[in-house]
């Protein structure tokens, strides 16, 4: 017998529509509950692709059976319908976006449902309703107010928030800094993507290899601009101890894991010569400080035009340029051709008090550490290729285990690159009275690290490769910010009674 889906399916459909017949029980005391969510879709112009029901799919099969074993399910569906994608249209059109995105909700909708999926459409939520985000914008309101205490590893309320008194003796306006630098939600420059064609920051995802944008395919470049960020890095030991617990596949936890990226280490400072100022870098071998022969600033560093000293001004501006339009995925690839620009700058190597050179690279970004490292060329691959290409000094400061003597001959003399761990040599000076030679790894890190917190030159330090979260990028199309910015620069949030917060003329 033939399957009459014209007359069957839409028989069906009409009768679940009428008698609501995937609606969430309102008894709550069945004990079996299942909450069953997709990932709402953004709703475009083109109508569901063949993506969209291949994962609706199996939620809606899963759905089906756990109501079929007695359970209340909640099977919502929305619109995650704020986006780029409608003010571009609005821009070439001339249409409001709300008006384009009500439509294409419509579109979307009407195609669900007759795929038969089994959604309760009594929680349709759409992200564009006021009703919706007056309560994330009380979530922001909320996180704003709100400062991370590190004892307690949680959130508290900022007016609990301890001030330094040497701190409140200096005022009300230093109070207030030190207050919002302690805050979850905060307002700060940021490196951003910019794209000079479209007027907006983009994400990283929507720039491609080449450097192109791929809403328009113009140049982007970057840019520093004041953004809304969040500090989820503070929460990064949380968020490690909790995929413990977590019932996932365990490469998709550790997939998780190396997101975060936790890494342990020390902060040390070095002095520049000629200057009262110094570059912090973060390294996870402070035991290698010794084979330090000179120091990479990411071009973006803020001391970048503070360091660079006249005569090379020029060459380090033309190279942040020409950085400014490359990708980080480019930027780090390890099979590109190293690049960089010298500052005309030395910094003193706090072990020995020798002076390095300072350069600017793109293969060092401001989003790890602090934006700065310290080369040790003998012993990093990386840095023996820049190293190399540049003729700058390289000293090898761990005794190679190889049995082949021609080889071990090469890595003692500095012509090829030892990544394996050894036993120290070269690794001592009278002036500052340091001897790590003979030592392995861990007893080396240990006695470095001791003395350069002895020595205020630096301290042990635990570092993530999770940033800071950053979120303000629509242009218009996009949930308002309950904030206000006055002239002179002050902010202030809106009163919770007078959420929400509205798009004019949407």
């Amino acid at each position: 017998m033939d399957y009459n889906f014209h007359d069957i399916e839409k028989k069906w459909q009409k009768y679940w529509e009428e008698n609501k017949t995937f609606k969430t029980p309102e008894d709550l005391t069945n004990p079996k509950k299942c909450y069953i969510l997709d990932m709402f879709p953004y709703p475009s112009g083109a109508g569901l692709h063949v993506g969209h029901p291949e994962g609706y799919t199996a939620t809606d099969i899963f759905s089906r059976y756990k109501r079929m074993k007695g359970f209340n399910v909640l099977h919502p569906m929305g619109w995650d319908a704020f986006g780029l994608p409608a003010e571009q249209y609005a821009i070439q059109t001339g249409t409001h976006p709300s008006i384009t995105t009500r439509n294409n909700c419509d579109t979307f909708r009407r195609q669900i449902k007759e795929l038969g999926l089994s959604y309760d459409w009594d929680k349709e939520i759409n992200t564009t309703d006021p009703g919706y985000f007056k309560w994330t914008q009380w979530i922001f309101i909320h996180l704003y107010n709100t400062w991370f205490d590190d004892k307690l590893q949680k959130g508290r309320p900022i007016s609990e928030l301890p001030v330094p008194e040497n701190i409140s003796k200096l005022g009300k306006k230093e109070t207030v800094k030190f207050i919002d630098s302690k805050r979850l939600a905060y307002y700060d420059n940021a490196q951003v993507w910019w794209c000079p064609s479209c007027r907006i920051v983009c994400a990283n995802e929507e720039v491609l290899t080449d450097g192109s944008h791929e809403k328009c395919g113009n140049r982007v470049e970057k840019k520093n601009l004041k953004q809304w960020m969040l500090r989820i890095q503070l929460y990064a030991e949380r968020l490690l101890k909790g995929i413990d617990n977590l019932e996932w596949p365990e490469g998709i936890k550790d997939m998780q894991r190396n997101w975060i990226g936790r890494s342990t280490g020390a902060e040390v400072d070095f002095r520049l010569d000629g200057l009262n100022e110094k570059v912090r870098v973060f390294t996870t071998r402070p035991d290698t400080l010794f084979g330090a022969t000179y120091m990479v600033l990411a071009p973006e560093h803020p001391l970048t035009g503070i360091i660079t000293t006249e005569e090379y001004k020029a060459s380090v501006d033309e190279y942040i340029r020409a950085t400014s339009l490359k990708s980080d995925l480019d930027r780090t690839d390890l099979s590109k051709d190293k690049t960089g620009a010298f500052t005309g700058r030395y910094a003193i190597n706090p072990v020995n008090n020798k002076k390095i050179p300072v350069w600017i690279a793109d293969y060092v970004l401001t989003g790890y550490g602090t934006g700065a490292i310290m080369a040790v060329p003998a012993h990093d691959t990386r840095d023996f290729e820049f190293a190399t290409k540049f003729k700058l000094p390289i000293i090898c400061i761990q005794d190679p285990d190889v049995k082949d003597p021609e080889q071990r001959s090469r890595i003692l003399k500095a012509e090829e690159c030892w990544t394996e761990d050894g036993k120290y040599i070269n690794s001592s000076d009278k002036s500052t009275g340091i001897d790590i030679n003979g030592l392995n790894k861990e007893s080396g890190i240990s006695q470095i690290t001791k003395w350069l917190e002895s020595e205020k030159l630096g301290s042990a330090k635990i570092n993530y490769k999770l940033r800071d979260w950053l979120f303000s990028r629509q242009r218009y199309w996009g949930e308002p910010f309950p904030v206000i910015h006055w002239e002179d620069g002050e902010i202030s949030l809106l009163d919770e009674a007078d959420l929400p917060l509205e798009l004019p003329g949407a």
